[in-house]
């Protein structure tokens, strides 16, 4: 653990909330001192939630530490039961509350309360919030799904969707329409929306769908050796990954395979001359596992662009990153060092990023377009609207939300490039007004821009300028080849002529 500015994961009690918040009729003791209590900030501020998290916080304090914090933890517990009425709780200590070793899961185990009490035992200062999630939901699992007869009609289970999980509300529900066209019922969504009595239930259904491994592998492979039921291996987003999906539960399941692809707008516009100027953009993907192992079959194979650096946060999924890299011919980069992953992309140069809602802020320094495909996310990828990532519908919000950086920066670069005209300058006034010229007594004088430098190589001021006239999408190609030319010529510093001569060079 290490203290920064930003993170991409909380400590693993923080993937316990999400769990307990996704849930109804469970509730989360937490022995934590105070000011570990910022649930309430996570959940209604961001996901914009219309209730408080499920969770009574012990809340000592520093003086609290010489007298008795078993007694504080089980007085918590008992009033959390005495007021919720829970049908389970779940116990367990946060990061600062795990130095003082009080064990809230023995001492609650010692109460004798009448519902299932769950002890969690996460490591905070070795694991973080994905974890957190993950072992949380199997411990769920593990105390109370039972084995039992199948459902009559074929049924499945979704497993994996939090509360503060980016577009889990509305991949359920895409989700569960492709399962419906198949004539496939859902027997148990959880975490999201389920109760711990739906939990006893999970059992009943032919087979579970894993719609996020980051959050509901552990349960599924407990469920799969435990309950007899398979799970799925492929994450339905993206038009191919939903095509895979659609033909491996109809073979799990034994059902004829039914997709309507006339809901599908991606492929069509993606290989349409409206949309060529997408094609061979160099991309750079990071974010969670699941959602960057998606967007980079996305962005490769259905958009045409270039994988150029691919990496992700949550080190559970690192092996599957670093292989899929290798398929890429890049190198994985396995961090969740926020400065190491902007040192990356100012290396790379990208002219797109796919990434978290950290590198939007990184993009934004570097002038480079962002999508968000991943949490961490801000208030903004909790739309009000309808907004999946999974399905047909999915795979149209992932085109538009990926297009139109791309679209916006083109005209932002057009404006700029006509900020001197007669009719768009800022002194022209409104063209609604009849262009009146703004009178104005202190006229501005343009000033000389400094020289750039990039390493060895100097950018004078006036090809610097030159270059910011090249539209957005190619000016980082061009910036390297002129860098590579000057090199090559033994030059030091880049003129409008050496511009000129790279670009003459490069026509060849």
């Amino acid at each position: 653990m290490k203290l920064s500015v930003w993170t991409y994961e909380g400590p693993p009690h923080v993937g316990a909330l999400r769990v307990a918040t996704a849930m109804k009729g469970l509730h989360y003791v937490l022995h934590a001192p105070q000011g570990d209590t910022y649930a309430d900030l996570l959940f209604t501020m961001i996901e914009r939630r219309d209730h408080r998290p499920p969770v009574t916080y012990t809340t000592f304090q520093a003086r609290d530490l010489g007298a008795d914090t078993a007694n504080l933890f089980k007085t918590a517990c008992q009033n959390a039961y005495d007021r919720f009425k829970p049908q389970a709780i779940i116990v367990g200590a946060s990061c600062t509350a795990e130095l003082i070793q009080d064990d809230p899961g023995g001492m609650a185990e010692t109460m004798g309360l009448p519902v299932p009490v769950i002890p969690l035992d996460l490591p905070s200062y070795q694991r973080k919030e994905n974890f957190g999630a993950d072992e949380t939901f199997f411990q769920i699992v593990r105390h109370l799904a039972r084995p039992m007869e199948r459902t009559q009609h074929v049924s499945c289970n979704l497993i994996g969707p939090t509360a503060l999980g980016f577009r889990h509300r509305d991949d359920i529900t895409e989700v569960a329409a492709l399962l419906e066209d198949m004539g496939i019922s859902v027997n148990v969504c959880a975490p999201y929306d389920a109760t711990p009595q739906d939990i006893t239930r999970l059992g009943a259904a032919h087979f579970n769908i894993l719609m996020y491994p980051e959050t509901g592998e552990s349960a599924c492979r407990w469920m799969e050796r435990e309950l007899g039921q398979p799970f799925t291996k492929v994450v339905p987003i993206g038009v191919g990954a939903t095509l895979d999906f659609v033909a491996e539960v109809a073979e799990i399941a034994g059902v004829k395979p039914q997709f309507d692809k006339t809901r599908l707008r991606l492929p069509w516009y993606a290989s349409s001359v409206d949309s060529t100027y997408l094609t061979g953009k160099r991309v750079f993907i990071f974010g969670d596992g699941t959602h960057v192992a998606a967007a980079a079959r996305i962005a490769r194979d259905e958009m045409g662009f270039e994988v150029v650096g691919i990496g992700c946060y949550n080190r559970e999924m690192a092996r599957l990153v670093r292989n899929l890299a290798k398929d890429y011919g890049v190198d994985a980069l396995i961090t969740d060092d926020y400065l190491e992953v902007e040192r990356c992309i100012a290396g790379l140069a990208p002219e797109m990023i796919l990434g978290t809602q950290m590198e939007r802020h990184i993009g934004k320094r570097l002038g480079i377009p962002c999508a968000v495909i991943s949490s961490p996310v801000h208030v903004q990828d909790f739309p009000a609207r309808y907004a999946p990532q999974m399905g047909s519908e999915g795979a149209n919000v992932i085109f538009d939300t990926w297009v139109h950086p791309l679209v916006m920066g083109l005209e932002e670069h057009l404006l700029h490039m006509f900020r001197d005209d007669f009719e768009f300058n800022d002194a022209a006034g409104p063209s609604h007004h009849g262009g009146t010229a703004l009178q104005s007594t202190n006229e501005p004088t343009e000033t000389a821009e400094p020289a750039q430098q990039t390493a060895d190589i100097i950018w004078l001021a006036d090809a610097e300028k030159e270059l910011r006239k090249i539209p957005f999408f190619v000016r980082g190609k061009a910036r390297r080849n002129t860098e590579l030319f000057a090199t090559n010529q033994g030059m030091h510093e880049i003129s409008i002529d050496t511009l000129y001569e790279a670009k003459a060079y490069y026509a060849r």
